[in-house]
């Protein structure tokens, strides 16, 4: 039976549209790191080699090798952890130029250094990617965060962000950061911008 990641951890990746706190444990990633506009070709070459990377691992078993502990499922949707660089931040507007990021899809529990070796070969081999060197692999645990499910235009999630925010008054709590993680539910290229869904979260921790 295939592993649903939309049916098995609803409470990571179906949140509801109002603020909810959640705890999110130890998780494996393949990641990238970049700069500028996500309108930009460098960021969809970015997002393809991620693609490429996890594709490599879901259909191991069908090119001859089956890692131990493999089990059917579902690739997980691709992630993106936000920022701003230092001028950015003093700009009263939004400068999508001045965005920095790092884009991520989580990986099965048992994806080990050596699963990984087999993927970054049989992209090398069959798909060979100028980013392809970027890309790490690492366990990511962001704890105690607030998230929420945002429906519609990326340009309207501050309208979201007020909600978390005030969700954190309530709660004694406050942001670990300024960095927060989308995660994204639809198909950019085929779902209409007032359709999109995405997941907001931030990591927060008791405020004093």
């Amino acid at each position: 039976m295939k592993f649903e990641w939309r049916k098995k951890e609803k409470d990571l990746y179906i949140p509801k549209q109002k603020p909810e706190l959640v705890a999110v444990s130890k998780q494996k990633f393949f990641m990238i790191q970049g700069k500028g506009n996500p309108n930009h070709e460098e960021f969809a070459e970015r997002v393809g080699v991620l693609y490429s990377l996890a594709y490599a691992i879901r259909m191991m078993p069908r090119n001859g090798y089956t890692p131990e502990g493999y089990f059917e499922y579902t690739v997980y949707p691709l992630e993106g952890i936000w920022d701003l660089t230092e001028e950015g931040r003093q700009l009263d507007e939004l400068n999508k130029d001045e965005l920095v990021y790092t884009i991520m899809i989580r990986q099965p529990d048992f994806v080990t250094a050596e699963v990984v070796e087999r993927a970054f070969e049989r992209v090398r081999e069959k798909k060979p990617h100028p980013y392809l060197e970027e890309v790490k692999f690492e366990t990511v645990e962001d704890g105690m965060s607030v998230q929420m499910l945002h429906v519609g235009p990326f340009d309207e999630e501050p309208q979201t962000f007020e909600k978390m925010d005030a969700f954190l008054e309530t709660q004694q709590l406050e942001r670990v950061s300024l960095t927060h993680r989308e995660i994204y539910l639809s198909d950019i290229r085929r779902v209409e911008p007032s359709k999109l869904k995405t997941v907001l979260r931030y990591q927060v921790k008791p405020r004093g």
